[in-house]
């Protein structure tokens, strides 16, 4: 219960100091904006017709992919004129969080008291698999149970999966690499 506290004491610090409510719509609304990567990275949707952006790092695996003998997308870039003009990405999957479950009690109930640690790895292993699969089967979502603090807490995440992923633009690798920084997590943060 002290958590709970503490989030509405900083949710108290952040109206206060800027006028601001992280409302649980809000939070619903950031979270399914968001969006993970298969490859690694993540990214934000920033239309309503499911326009992406990310870091250019992010799609260099699938502007290489894309680039053949007379287009190198990653080091000049890539720019679709039309819809028609997109690139399909070959083996892109993106992952968008539509909620979280706490499944812990189900998870420890499967451990037998004094089981070996191997056993009890293998209890719960069998029974990830199984919330996994039936989540995935009622709800059609991919589901992964995650491990939280070594153990202590598993949860239930739900994804929307995305697999016709196309490449609309990306800039030349030197416009992308500007600053020095190839993650851009500085100056420029594009």
């Amino acid at each position: 219960m002290r958590h709970v506290a503490a989030e509405r004491a900083t949710g108290a610090a952040m109206k206060d100091k800027y006028q601001f409510e992280a409302t649980p719509a809000w939070l619903e609304h950031v979270q399914k904006a968001s969006i993970r990567f298969n490859s690694g990275g993540s990214g934000s949707f920033v239309s309503a017709d499911g326009l992406i952006i990310t870091n250019h790092h992010v799609g260099a695996d699938d502007l290489q992919k894309l680039s053949d003998e007379k287009h190198n997308f990653l080091r000049d870039g890539f720019h679709a004129v039309t819809q028609a003009d997109e690139k399909r990405c070959l083996d892109l999957e993106l992952n968008v969080l539509m909620s979280i479950e706490d499944v812990t009690t189900r998870v420890n109930a499967a451990v037998k008291p004094g089981a070996t640690a191997a056993d009890a790895f293998a209890a719960r292993r069998s029974v990830k698999s199984e919330i996994e699969k039936e989540s995935q089967d009622k709800t059609g979502l991919r589901s992964d149970v995650v491990t939280l603090y070594q153990g202590a807490q598993y949860h239930l995440y739900r994804y929307k999966r995305y697999t016709d992923v196309r490449l609309v633009f990306a800039p030349e690798q030197q416009a992308a690499f500007f600053g020095g920084d190839a993650d851009n997590f500085e100056y420029p943060r594009f």
